[in-house]
């Protein structure tokens, strides 16, 4: 079987065996293979061809989202009944993203090679974490892959679900104060100025609002590159610090919990994550220590990491889940009451699952909470800073009687 860096993809022509015209793409390791396939499928091609590149094109990315979605297909079509290695052709065949094709085919000759499908997921970290790697190997190891592949891609989709709500809560308010600033120091560095010149020749004082924004303006033209330089740096000394100082680290994520509105909805998040991971892990047949270690992976925050970590220390020494999570004092009373109960019934992914649809379900009310109330404040920050500088400019316009 060739690598994935031999596999080419060709385009062709030609008509089927009822005489109809056919055209599509096809992949093979050369020319002649790629013939030999469209002989097999009773196709006499007419023209058939190596696929152009754009010149200027770039490949997307492997995306979280793309290794969900690889993995509901992965589970359909096993859950069909299609072979393993064939599930694996379907499904790069109907990717769009040429660099999740080559990872699918690599990952299908591997298995093929006669690798496990577990070992073959080890060889890429990037796109598949220690969790999703032990999850495939208990489904292996059980018989039962294509169950696992689907509480795995249930798992993977719920995730990247809450991922995207917390973007949507995210993403607009700092896109809109980023263009605000930008608009404000364009202002600034191009209008402000014209209106200096203006203001030279009146011949009496200005106001001290104009003459601190006239100021300022001075201070924008003067130092722009400077300040370009300080945020960058800023932004770069901030996510090493976070990544290399776990004391910073928790203080960050510490303070993100504390933000009004914003808090709430990281808080639910964690808890959600938390319930889900738990509960995807322990119903695969995972041991609950073994599971909370990969919670604690996929916590997202570092002081819920370390939280998970001591309640795992508990439970080692015999301690009930549900009272681990109370000796932390971090977790809601909900989750609590849930864990105690799946305890008690046995059934303590259910009682997980259900908390974690609850939880994620508090995220989306809260998103949309978040965005009706960001709105108003937004339009009275812009109008802050555009109609400051407005009023600024205009105010010795106005007071331009009292010389005359």
């Amino acid at each position: 079987m060739a690598t994935t860096a031999d596999t080419l993809m060709f385009t062709f022509k030609g008509k089927n065996r009822k005489g109809e015209k056919v055209e599509g793409e096809l992949r093979s390791d050369n020319l002649a293979g790629a013939k030999s396939q469209l002989r097999k499928q009773g196709i006499i091609s007419a023209s058939i061809k190596k696929k152009a590149k754009p010149m200027f094109s770039r490949d997307k990315k492997i995306v979280p989202a793309d290794i969900a979605v690889f993995t509901r297909q992965l589970a359909t079509m096993m859950k069909t009944g299609v072979p393993l290695v064939q599930s694996f052709e379907i499904v790069a065949d109907g990717s769009d993203k040429p660099l999740m094709r080559d990872l699918i085919y690599e990952i299908r000759d591997n298995v093929s090679a006669g690798g496990g499908f577990a070992a073959a997921l080890r060889k890429h970290p990037r796109q598949f974490d220690d969790l999703f790697c032990s999850l495939v190997e208990s489904g292996e190891t059980a018989g039962a892959l294509e169950t696992m592949l689907d509480r795995v891609a249930t798992y993977k989709e719920k995730t990247e679900q809450l991922k995207a709500k917390i973007k949507k809560a995210l993403t607009y308010p700092v896109a809109v104060m980023v263009v605000a600033l930008v608009v404000t120091a364009i202002l600034l560095i191009k209008v402000v100025p014209i209106f200096a010149e203006t203001f030279s020749g009146f011949g009496a004082d200005l106001p001290a609002y104009t003459l601190f924004v006239l100021g300022l303006s001075d201070a924008m033209r003067e130092s722009w590159v400077f300040l370009l330089f300080c945020i960058g740096a800023g932004l770069i000394a901030f996510r090493e610090a976070r990544f290399r100082s776990e004391k910073f680290a928790c203080a960050v994520d510490g303070a993100m919990l504390k933000v009004p509105i914003v808090g709430l909805i990281v808080y639910n998040s964690i808890i959600a994550r938390f319930a889900r991971t738990l509960s995807t892990t322990f119903s695969a047949g995972v041991p609950i220590v073994d599971a909370l270690e990969s919670v604690a992976g996929a916590a997202g925050n570092r002081l819920y990491a370390d939280a998970i970590m001591k309640i795992r220390e508990e439970v080692m020494t015999g301690i009930q889940l549900q009272q681990a999570i109370k000796n932390r004092n971090m977790f809601p009373t909900l989750l609590q009451q849930m864990a105690a109960i799946g305890e008690e019934s046995g059934a303590l992914d259910e009682m997980l699952e259900k908390a974690a649809s609850h939880y994620e379900e508090a995220v989306d009310n809260s998103v949309d909470n978040l965005t009706s109330l960001l709105e108003p404040m937004i339009m009275s920050v812009l109008g802050v800073l555009v109609g400051g500088l407005l009023i600024a400019m205009y105010l010795p316009i106005f007071q331009l009687g009292n010389v005359v």
